[in-house]
C-alpha cells in the first residue's frame, strides 16, 4: 500500500536550504518515493492552516517511508532542513 510523507514547511534561509533541494531528490529516488507535489503554495479551502510551502512525497510502502527517513547518509540532509526550515511532516498510508 503507497504512503505519503506530507511536508508544510516555511523556508526561513533559503540560503542554507539550497543544499537540501540540490541533494534530498537522489534519497528520495533511492527509497522508491516520487514528487506528488513539489514545494507550492498552496491555496487554502477551509479552516486557519496556511502553510507557505507543501510538498508531498509517495512511496510504495509505509516502510519505505521510514527507510527513506531513518537513511543515514541523508540525516545532515534533514539536519540543514531543519536548520533552514520551520516545518511539519506526517506519514499517512494510502487507500489502495
Amino acid at each position: 500500500m503507497n504512503a505519503y510523507l506530507i511536508l508544510d514547511l516555511t523556508i526561513n534561509n533559503f540560503d542554507i536550504f539550497r543544499e537540501y533541494i540540490e541533494k534530498i531528490p537522489s534519497f528520495i529516488k533511492k527509497h522508491g518515493g516520487r514528487y506528488i507535489v513539489q514545494g507550492v503554495e498552496p491555496e487554502v479551502m477551509e479552516s486557519d492552516w496556511s502553510p507557505d510551502r507543501v510538498i508531498v512525497l509517495e512511496f510504495p510502502s509505509k516502510e519505505k517511508a521510514k527507510e527513506f527517513l531513518g537513511d543515514p547518509a541523508a540525516q545532515s540532509l534533514f539536519s540543514i532542513r531543519h536548520k533552514s526550515t520551520t516545518s511539519k511532516l506526517i506519514l499517512a498510508e494510502g487507500c489502495f
